[in-house]
């Protein structure tokens, strides 16, 4: 859920802070703001503990909370301290608590080799969905339900047994004049619910917030749904278990299978995430048939079962840097770049805001906490700050006064961003193979191209003084250049930049620059603000002198 700094400058326009790669993490701070950022973030989990176990309310996405606390104990153990939270451990001010029966215990998390090797040592295995709620215990004395009590710190938790006598899915009265205890989860009944569709349910928040509410109403006592995940005093082997929930009124069955060859625990763990279930779901959990006993209480994890998550679809990433990017109209637009993460299988390093109004207002720094999460599941994008680090980096992006559809044209301080936006576009509507980016920065950082039109008249040993440019490619890269030059004039109109609407009109340049406003307005689909900027864009100097060495060139159309 929720939740010795090296910098430089980077073209003028990107600022970018380093942190350790190593496997644990540790961000590239001093010690001492490292303790700081350490207590500011365990303060801020600690609100949104307040929130979700006092108050009923999730301020914070589960999954990025889960993510947060993980965070928060990595930087504790880079202290060298023992990692001092435990989620889940808050209880409502006006009720009492009450001693777990049997161990409520976290479970170990395995990827896809932990998977192999927990089943490939254990026998007679069985997989359960990973219910997305909230975990819960239920004795029974004699058939009548007595206690029930919630997750808390897995060795106490809070009172809920009044609550959970309101709860029509929670039976008061078994078949059976039976003494159990059964562990479990509370759920947010949801209808056709497919996982990989709908990552964020606020399902679990939705319980939590049910159960802290004063006197809720019927129809949210409906909407919660038990599913019992475990019967620690119950029958040993796995099938007379689930046969004996189902006659106890309990539907777990229905979701507990073995696992062989036809059916594996990726098959399982595949239909869940992208079926229908009426509840959200985290992952799936591989337990054995039998395993010890659990009346004692641990604060270890089981060795007889493991969760398996789902693959993450939104992740919590700090940010290592911001990169203020000039495009090719004079755009302003902000990238965050991050210390990767992965998300779907794809590495995530970088991200853009958008609009420079959107970094205002998120006012997003190095060392943050961001959630990424994929559009579509394909564009990666920054959804929310999740946390703010205390130190906060200047940064002064540049103005977007300074910029525009007729600026930089030329490279003078601060236009090297957008002259270099302007000549890969000129490359791309001129057709020019094997020219992309990088080959125009090698020739901008060479010195060899400054302009617009720099790459006219150079010679095969100008060309040869950039970076990675040698013979063969100097060769090719001016045979590129020269059929440019015999391009369309409209394919030329593009490649410069003009407004959309030229292109419509029949004529040359000095025809087209003499067009008012009211005849760019006679042309379909120019309206007058395209009128306007065209007129602007024709009787500019720049691209007048343009036009003049287009002319010389003998490229047609000018």
């Amino acid at each position: 859920m929720l939740l010795g700094v090296r910098t430089w400058l980077l073209g003028g326009l990107i600022w970018l802070v380093t942190f350790s790669a190593q496997a644990a993490q540790c961000p590239d701070w001093p010690e001492e703001r490292l303790s700081r950022e350490s207590k500011a973030l365990a303060e801020q989990v600690q609100r949104w503990d307040i929130a979700y176990h006092d108050e009923g309310v999730a301020l914070i996405d589960d999954a990025l909370y889960d993510q947060a606390v993980e965070r928060l104990a990595t930087w504790q153990r880079c202290l060298g301290n023992v990692p001092d939270h435990r989620p889940l451990t808050r209880v409502t001010r006006s009720s009492g608590t009450l001693e777990h029966p049997a161990a409520q215990r976290g479970l170990d998390k395995a990827d896809d080799d932990g998977v192999r090797r927990f089943t490939s040592r254990r026998e007679n295995l069985w997989i359960q969905p990973k219910v997305d709620g909230v975990a819960i215990t239920l004795r029974y004395a004699d058939g009548e339900l007595v206690e029930a009590v919630s997750r808390g710190d897995g060795q106490r938790g809070q009172d809920w047994t009044a609550r959970a006598r309101q709860l029509p899915a929670i039976p008061n009265t078994l078949p059976e004049p039976i003494s159990a205890v059964f562990q479990g989860e509370l759920y947010w009944r949801l209808t056709q619910h497919v996982q990989s569709r709908s990552p964020s349910t606020g399902a679990r928040g939705a319980v939590a917030g049910a159960m802290a509410q004063s006197s809720p109403e019927a129809a949210t006592l409906e909407r919660i749904g038990l599913f019992v995940w475990d019967w620690p005093d119950g029958p040993t082997a796995m099938q007379e278990r689930l046969a004996r929930l189902s006659e106890l009124g309990f539907d777990s069955a229905d979701y507990t299978h073995p696992l062989d060859d036809r059916r594996d625990a990726a098959y399982w763990r595949d239909s869940w995430f992208n079926g229908p279930l009426p509840f959200a779901t985290d992952g799936v959990v591989i337990k054995q048939a039998e395993r010890p006993g659990v009346s004692r209480w641990s604060s270890s994890p089981p060795a007889w079962a493991i969760a398996w998550k789902y693959p993450a679809q939104q992740a919590l990433a700090e940010v290592r840097g911001i990169e203020f990017r000039v495009g090719r109209t004079g755009r302003v637009t902000p990238l965050v770049w991050l210390n990767p993460v992965q998300l779907e299988g794809r590495r995530i390093s970088r991200v853009s805001l958008g609009s420079l109004e959107r970094w205002e207002t998120l006012d997003v720094r190095p060392g943050d906490q961001v959630a990424i999460t994929l559009a579509g599941l394909t564009i990666p994008q920054l959804s929310e700050v999740v946390w703010h680090t205390q130190e906060r980096s200047p940064l002064t992006p540049p103005s977007p006064q300074r910029f525009n559809l007729l600026s930089c044209f030329e490279l003078t301080p601060g236009c090297d961003g957008q002259l270099l936006a302007r000549l890969s576009y000129l490359g791309e509507q001129l057709g020019m193979q094997g020219i992309g980016e990088g080959t125009w920065q090698a020739l901008m950082d060479a010195g060899v191209v400054t302009h617009l039109l720099g790459w006219l008249n150079v010679e095969p040993g100008q060309l040869q003084q950039a970076y990675g440019i040698g013979e063969a490619t100097a060769v090719a890269l001016l045979e590129q250049f020269q059929a440019a030059q015999g391009k369309p004039f409209a394919a030329w109109l593009s490649a410069l930049g003009a407004p959309p609407g030229s292109e419509s009109v029949r004529g040359d340049w000095y025809e087209l620059a003499g067009y008012q406003r009211e005849q760019w307005q006679a042309v379909p689909g120019v309206g007058p603000v395209r009128a306007e900027a065209l007129v602007a864009f024709f009787s500019h100097p720049e691209i007048q002198d343009i036009a003049r060495q287009l002319n010389e060139a003998g490229v047609a159309g000018f």
